[in-house]
Formats: structure tokens, sequence, C-alpha cells
């Protein structure tokens, strides 16, 4: 249906699925561009939903909520790879959804994701699908030591255990439920980078620069986008494989592919988020397009160019931990980072402070990568974050 209709031009109401932290960016992208936006989350208190021109107070599964957006909405997107599928779906037969809730099923389900990259010709890590104890007991040697990883509902290193042999394998799988999961081979991996490409309607594509990212206990810590941050050869294969992904699903929206780099130069895809993502969060200071206009721009079926970077950046993760030292709440210094050339803050507006809890971030850009990386040190001494 989408693909026959024009641009939907500012001044529309713009929906989103989710009142997180990604729709509110995506919110303040779109209202900047002269659009109205509409909210779908329960929670009254989501950031998303503060800053939105309205905000459907209901359940994802909710037919009430749904067609009550739907009647709002020109058109709408998502920002939280889990809101159901079939919420999409239900949406897209009133009004152009982008990403496409078949895209969105295939992300929630790791087995699906694998399968996809094999059908793209994607390198991903050797794997075994584990959903009866038979496939357990077929596990071969070769896949240990690995990860076991639950098939749906895993993100920031939730839903993982590490297993050295057969017995570890099952017990984790005992302990997670014998839920259906995917048991990974470890790899000697070096580093982990991503790329953020935008599809359109009309199947044009453009992406970001290849960022390279630094994750503490499975969360995303830093981010780090600059000329020669991944070698040329590896920079091109990741955006042509992130294309081939994006491609295969008929893909329409801002979509993250996350690589290992692996000891011998490869790399390995490591799994897909349908939605902006957190290590794309320094296109807001240092590119002339920004991952969430993006966003706006595939749903609407305005022209899509490729961002241009105009400032070497640093992103650091602000996680709820920060707002505590020994076991005291405090609110950092937020006054001495400001006072370092190129810092721009951006919190979320989360009232309560959580360790692990994403809080905000903290783009640095410079006119070099090593300006950025002193003042994204500084930073990080400041607010009582780990060197890296």
């Amino acid at each position: 249906m989408s693909e026959l209709l024009a641009p939907i031009l500012p001044g529309a109401t713009l929906g989103v699925l989710g009142g997180g932290q990604l729709g509110q960016m995506f919110v303040h992208a779109a209202q900047a561009m002269g659009y109205r936006t509409a909210v779908l989350d329960a929670d009254p208190t989501s950031p998303a939903g503060l800053v939105s021109h309205a905000h459907v107070r209901s359940g994802y599964e909710d037919p009430q909520g749904l067609a009550e957006l739907a009647q709002l909405c020109a058109a709408v997107t998502t920002e939280f790879e889990n809101v159901p599928a079939a919420a999409l779906r239900t949406l897209a037969l009133q009004l152009p959804v982008s990403p496409a809730g078949d895209a969105v099923a295939i992300a929630q389900d790791r087995a699906a994701e694998k399968a996809h990259f094999v059908r793209c010709g994607v390198p991903c890590a050797p794997y075994a699908e584990i959903t009866t104890p038979a496939q357990l007991a077929a596990v071969g040697a070769n896949l240990l030591p690995g990860i076991l990883k639950t098939t749906r509902m895993g993100y920031d290193g939730k839903g993982q255990a590490r297993v050295r042999t057969a017995a570890e394998l099952a017990a984790a799988w005992d302990a997670m439920g014998r839920v259906d999961c995917v048991l990974e081979k470890m790899l000697p991996l070096v580093h982990e980078c991503s790329v953020i490409v935008a599809r359109g309607r009309d199947g044009a594509i453009v992406h970001l620069p290849v960022q390279r990212n630094l994750h503490r206990d499975g969360i995303l810590a830093v981010t780090e986008v600059h000329a020669g941050n991944v070698p040329e050869t590896q920079a091109a294969q990741a955006v042509a494989a992130a294309e081939s992904v994006a491609h295969g699903l008929n893909y329409v929206g801002v979509l993250c592919v996350e690589f290992f780099v692996l000891d011998d130069g490869s790399l390995v895809v490591n799994e897909i988020a349908p939605r902006p993502h957190n290590s794309g969060h320094y296109s807001q200071n240092a590119m002339d397009v920004s991952q969430f206009e993006l966003q706006v721009r595939c749903m609407t079926g305005l022209p899509l160019v490729q961002p241009r970077q105009h400032s070497a950046a640093v992103m650091l993760n602000l996680l709820g931990d920060l707002w505590f030292q020994d076991g005291m709440p405090r609110t950092p210094a937020w006054d001495q980072v400001l006072a370092l050339p190129g810092t721009h803050l951006h919190l979320y507006g989360k009232t309560d402070a959580k360790p692990a809890r994403k809080m905000g971030h903290l783009n640095i850009t410079a006119a070099t990568p090593e300006q950025a990386r002193g003042v994204a040190l500084q930073a990080a001494a400041i607010l009582g974050i780990a060197p890296y």
C-alpha cells in the first residue's frame, strides 16, 4: 500500500509505538520538521509520551488503543523491537507502517534472524537451535565454548549465558526454563562495530558511518566514529552486509546491524535492531542528518540523502549507576562536563535512576579523533565512568 502513496508532508501526524527514549528522540526530530506526533505507550510518564502532541495510554495489543492511534496518524513507526508484530500488521491494514510487522518478527526471533542472514549470504557465528532435549543432546563439541541465548526477548545482555561444556549448557538451558534458545559458538573477538542503514519505500538506501562500539556487561558503553576507526575494507564489508540484510527484508525504516570483528580481520553479523540504535546517537551532533531524521524521512516517503559527518565523535552511555556514589544518591556534575569543549548532553527525563538503566547519553564532537577521545576521557573521569 505505502509504495503507491505520495510523500507525507509536514503538518501531518506521525505515530510511534513505544514511549521510551528512542521514541522521545524520534518525536523531537519529527516536531523539528513540522510534524505533529502521537505516542502509544501504557506508561503515563513515558519520556516520549510526555513530549508528544498526543499520548494514547494503552498496551500494544489493545484494539481500542491501536484504533485510536490509527485514527490520529498518517503513518506509524516503532521504537522498540519487542512491540508485537501482530500490532504492526493490524495498523498496516489502515495506514503505512514502517518497519513492517514481518520484518520486525524476524528481528524478534534469533533463529529466524540467523536464517535470514544465511539467506542473504552474510556470515554469522556457527550456531544450533535448541528447542528440545534431543537438539540439546545433538549439540556438537565444535560449538563449545559458546553463548546460549533465548530466541526471544533478549537485549542488553539479558537472556544469555556463557557455557564451556555440555554440562554447563544443559544447566543453563534448565535455568532459562527450557525456552527456545540458540547456541552460538564463541569466536575470537577483537572488537564490535555496527552500521545503521535507512531504506525507503522505493528501495533507496543510505547509511551512517561504521560505528566502533565497546560493551560492558552486555550494554553499550562507548561508540567512536571517525575516519579510520575501522579499516576501509572492513567498513565496506560491513556496509554491504547491512544493505544486503535490509534489502532481503524489503525493509522500510532505520535498521541497525551489529557485527563482531574477529582476530583474523573478518566480520560476522551478530544481530539486527529494527529501529534507531544507541550506537547511532552521535549522529545528533556529528552528522548533518541524524538517525531520527532518517526515521522520519523513511516513514513519510521523503527523499533519503546520504548523511555527511562533519566532526569526529564519541558517545558515552549514561547509566543510572552514575546517579549514586557509595550507595548514596547524587546528581552528576553536569556543569563540569558541559564546561568541556564539544560536549552535548542528552538526558531522557526518566524519573527514577536505577543501575544499568539508560538515563541519557553524552556526545562529544571535535575536529580530530584524538581531541574527541581526550575530552571523552575527561568527561568519563568527572562522571565516574571507567576509562576505555
